[in-house]
């Protein structure tokens, strides 16, 4: 049998490529296959690092039994979502079509014109779960391809008339509306309603970190002042750090966690949900001072910096969750392995302070957390929340300090022990938001090294996945993907005004400034308004998708709204006010049903209707600019001039600061620390 992912440079599908099914990659081959043998497609969506997608494979895709079957009647395409976002976002639609729900895997099966009759998630491979299982239901539909296909078509076509009348591929023309300032205060009446008063977080369990609605709610705190807001924020930072959900080991973020508490994490880390919680715990130390939120954005960059950077400068995507098959054994300890490596009396007062128990807290082991600790860094527990029973806990308030010397032997041991999948393929949109996360962490700490990871890191791009205005979605092995989607220049062009407030080196502003050209000219829907996911270069699918919700990272369309009125701030150029006015307004129509998925576009249109503080520096000489950089606060919109004007001069033959605060501006100075003191009182 011929294997046709073995020259492809996806971890996931390499992850794929001795499997017996005889897998083709996204492709015109595997399509014209299917019709020359006329047979349907089976399509199976997921990433590298997704638990239940190797549980799938290792129940059915190495299974004998299944692949034959595959092999015989169905032409089968795997596609990785991080690298093919626009195959993902449509059959991603269609199954929450068909089912209610997604997720991945995603299983799909389609005619070979690519429309979409049946589709699901995880299948076993015999019924359980309540479940239909795979063999059964690989049976029944070539039954039914054979026997009955009208009924088939007829459903696949249902299903791409049904999303192409939705809001899917075409959105309201938004030209002549306005935007509406109560979508914010119904989005923080929401959040205030769900929000967990014990616990932290929105909702029900699993609870996601989503930083973008943490950040919204610190930019409404920061106009209106509401305390409520702010409690919100810092009730939820801290828990995720208490919580097993942050690796107190060896630092970064797990991508959610399963429980109420934030202590039993799905296991796998993400490159994006470190960047936007780098991001959120930045912000957080800027408006309240307290240093334990820099304390742990730096605890997450120091891992980022340790185990998820390339020798070139690129961020690796993902660590998986899955550990010799099983899903967290990697990050599970049990009191004896402590004491043995740190002797008795310091390993019982770790293992006390972490709660590493002999009963344990995650099926019989233990994951290293504080929950039950009354004080973390200083910040005291007021004993509110209610924990499980298995939560032995702390009640001894001592420093974690006392205990840092003790993580690197631990660490050391826990990468002996057992290994981590590491998915090193380096994507464009990923890299942007951890650009843009080192470059606002070095402002508040201020540490070169997490500038130079940003500006190394934006190397990497211009060098390896960038070609003039053009980007490109994924780097891995010497090898670059196709042609980038919205998400990649929305988030590049956010990581370079960025660097330019890190910096304030102009040329990150110029190149933030033609790749919106770019996404203007490539994306934009000028009839209804907004951006398409996919450009006019790319690939044409059966539909064309207009992302605007905020998921696990804000949509491409939120971004855009947000890099557009930062843009129109810092520069003054009527251009980016009316790309500002235009997509704000498109924005404002998608979040009215539910405002508080919108929370980049919510920010966004704050910034736009009150004016963020503003400080003009006019230079006089030689001076390291990133070092100004570090004294103002991030949301404050700082512009350089190179050169005085009419407008803007210089007092005294020095660098002159202009500080304005809504509409009114203070007299020009040369004291840069009165300037500052003007800018935040």
């Amino acid at each position: 049998m011929q294997n046709h992912l073995k020259n492809e440079t996806s971890p996931y599908l390499l992850q794929h490529a001795d499997n017996p099914v005889n897998w083709y990659p996204w492709c015109a081959e595997a399509f014209t296959k299917a019709k020359a043998e006329d047979k349907p497609i089976f399509l199976s969506i997921g990433y590298s690092t997704c638990h239940w997608c190797h549980v799938m494979a290792h129940e059915s895709f190495e299974d004998e039994q299944i692949a034959e079957i595959l092999n015989q009647h169905f032409v089968s395409i795997k596609v990785d979502k991080e690298e093919r976002p626009d195959i993902d976002s449509i059959y991603m639609s269609v199954c929450q079509a068909f089912t209610g729900s997604g997720g991945w895997p995603t299983t799909i099966f389609l005619t070979p014109e690519q429309k979409p009759f049946f589709a699901g998630t995880y299948f076993p491979k015999e019924a359980k779960y309540g479940r239909i299982g795979l063999k059964d239901l690989l049976l029944i539909i070539h039954e039914k391809w054979k026997m009955n296909r009208k009924t088939l078509l007829e459903s696949a076509d249902e299903m791409v008339n049904y999303l192409s009348k939705t809001s899917f591929s075409k959105m309201k023309n938004s030209e002549n509306e306005s935007v509406d300032e109560k979508l914010i205060h119904s989005a923080v009446r929401r959040y205030k309603r769900i929000f967990d008063e014990k616990f932290g977080g929105f909702g029900e369990a699993p609870k996601f970190p989503t930083p973008h609605n943490l950040l919204f709610l610190m930019t409404y705190y920061e106009k209106s002042k509401d305390q409520d807001a702010l409690r919100m924020v810092e009730k939820t930072l801290l828990q995720m750090y208490r919580g097993g959900i942050f690796d107190h080991i060896g630092g970064g973020f797990c991508r959610y966690s399963t429980d109420c508490y934030f202590l039993a994490p799905h296991f796998e880390k993400m490159l994006y949900d470190n960047a936007l919680l780098i991001l959120a715990y930045c912000r957080a130390y800027q408006l309240t001072k307290k240093s334990i939120y820099r304390n742990i954005a730096e605890k997450t960059a120091g891992y980022i910096l340790r185990e998820m950077t390339s020798s070139e400068g690129g961020f690796y995507s993902a660590q998986d969750a899955d550990s010799e098959g099983e899903e967290g054994k990697y990050y599970l300890f049990k009191p004896e392995e402590i004491v043995n490596l740190l002797g008795n009396e310091t390993g019982e007062a770790f293992n006390k302070y972490f709660d590493i128990t002999e009963r344990g807290n995650f099926e019989g082991k233990n994951i290293p957390n504080l929950l039950r600790n009354h004080a973390v860094d200083g910040i005291g527990y007021d004993g509110s929340a209610e924990y499980p029973q298995n939560f032995e806990g702390n009640t001894r308030a001592e420093p974690i300090s006392k205990f840092e010397q003790n993580l690197p032997v631990i660490y050391e041991y826990r990468k002996r022990r057992y290994h981590l999948h590491l998915d090193d393929k380096i994507l464009t949109s990923w890299n942007a938001l951890m650009i843009a996360a080192m470059s606002h962490l070095y402002r508040i700490s201020p540490n070169k090294i997490y500038l130079d990871a940003a500006r190394k890191a934006q190397e990497f791009i211009e060098k390896k996945l960038c070609e003039k205005d053009t980007l490109f979605v994924t780097y891995r092995e010497g090898k670059r993907g196709q042609k980038g989607f919205l998400d990649d220049y929305a988030n590049e062009i956010f990581a370079l005004i960025s660097l330019y407030e890190a910096m304030l080196e102009p040329e990150y502003l110029e190149k933030a400034k033609m790749f919106c050209d770019r996404v203007i000219s490539e994306f934009y829907d000028r009839e209804s308004g907004g951006f398409y996911l996919y450009g006019e270069e790319s690939e044409l699918l059966i539909l064309r998708p207009k992302e605007t919700y905020d998921g696990a990272v804000p949509s491409g369309n939120s971004m855009m709204a947000y890099n557009f009125v930062r843009l129109y701030w810092i520069t003054g150029q009527e251009k980016f006010e009316e790309l500002a006015k235009r997509q704000l307004a498109f924005m404002t129509e998608e979040g009215r049903q539910y405002p508080t998925g919108y929370a980049m576009f919510l920010t966004a249109l704050h910034d736009y209707l009150d004016v963020p503080d503003k400080v003009t520096i006019v230079l006089g000489g030689e001076q390291e600019r990133s070092k100004i950089s570090c004294q103002i606060p991030l949301n404050t919109v700082v512009c350089v001039l190179e050169k005085p004007t009419n407008e803007y001069f210089l007092k005294n033959d020095k660098t002159t600061y202009y500080v304005c605060k809504g509409q009114s501006c203070q007299s020009p100075t040369n004291d840069w620390n009165n300037s500052m003191e003007n800018a935040i009182d």
